[in-house]
């Protein structure tokens, strides 16, 4: 994957942010070198308490034995899944297809939503989710993506994202991200939220309140022909505006039959090349940090946390371009 972030007042091209970066790949350099250091952004907050997440990092196996056999599994199950090197521009059957899968994404995460509370186990909100996706005759994407072990990502306070649901209890004041992604009828539809457990603080809630604002601002941005930095560029704005930074490595993606392709969406200031085009699908999914861009990966390969252990928050749609208003293919009902 090739990375265009700004550092400061200079663009980087893949070359040159290569030779300055810890790692370009979640699963390939990230297991090498698990220190990122993207140009941190540090901005002092008022204390507050929350309890910080450190999960064990332990490497674990999808068991995809839990999937029944007559539900449709996505090609990379089978280690056949193709990945375009151009982003799609897709047709009205493709496109229906993929709304319907993005609406059953909705669904799932309303109703992962639905089982937040203090004294619950992300790993608890896992299994009733699978078996939730699983009654509509869909396939958890996350479960074996890459070797990914569980059916959804659960991100907690200072775990920035690709959280691995485990015996951990939510505790009140929490934030927690829910990131979902099902595969039905040969498409894939991905979104998340992120959500309070109990009675949060206020920084928190402002942090949740810009993080979805800064995903509806990305969104308005999209429009056949404009460019995809613009995105990127729209969100930091407010981001600045109200002293909160992305983090950088975070990016959007192309989706279809394949669960992450072409274009890169970037939340920040870059020099991603090309054009938006009616008919193309992707997601937009900025992750808002309250002080340090700096991030880690543990050993699991997967789990992301803030180096400073402040809390992240993040929102996803999966959207449609037009000639026009961008639709939201995971809007809530």
């Amino acid at each position: 994957m090739n990375h265009y972030f700004c550092a400061g007042k200079q663009m980087l091209s893949p070359q040159n942010y290569l030779s300055r970066s810890y790692g370009c790949k979640i699963l390939d350099s990230i297991k090498v070198r698990r220190n990122f250091s993207f140009w941190p952004w540090t901005r002092k907050q008022p204390p507050v308490e929350f309890s910080i997440v450190i999960p064990d990092g332990k490497v674990q196996k999808p068991d995809i034995s839990v999937i029944p056999d007559y539900i449709p599994k996505p090609p990379y199950i089978f280690g056949k899944e193709e990945i375009p090197i151009d982003p799609i521009i897709w047709d009205e059957p493709e496109i229906s297809k993929i709304h319907s899968v993005c609406k059953l994404a909705r669904k799932t995460l309303d109703y992962a939503g639905s089982l937040i509370m203090s004294g619950v186990s992300t790993e608890e909100i896992d299994d009733h989710t699978r078996e939730f996706i699983l009654s509509h005759g869909a396939y958890p994407s996350p479960l074996g993506f890459n070797g990914f072990p569980k059916s959804i990502s659960c991100s907690v306070n200072n775990v920035a994202a690709h959280g691995i649901p485990d015996a951990r209890q939510l505790q009140d004041g929490d934030i927690i991200n829910i990131d979902i992604t099902v595969f039905l009828n040969g498409f894939h539809g991905d979104c998340s939220q992120t959500f309070g457990v109990g009675k949060i603080d206020e920084q928190a809630k402002k942090l949740i309140s810009v993080t979805n604002k800064c995903l509806d601002i990305g969104i308005e941005t999209c429009k056949d022909g404009v460019a995809y930095r613009n995105i990127g560029s729209a969100i930091d704005k407010h981001c600045k505006a109200n002293k909160l930074a992305t983090i950088q490595y975070l990016v959007g993606h192309g989706i279809g039959p394949f669960f992450h392709g072409p274009p890169d969406i970037y939340h920040c200031l870059n020099s991603y090349p090309g054009r938006m085009k009616a008919g193309m699908i992707f997601t937009v999914e900025p992750c808002v940090t309250e002080r340090g861009r700096l991030i880690r990966c543990l050993d699991d390969g997967f789990t992301l946390l803030t180096q400073d252990y402040c809390r992240t928050a993040q929102a996803e749609h999966t959207i449609l371009v037009t000639h026009s208003k961008p639709v939201i293919l995971t809007a809530e009902s």
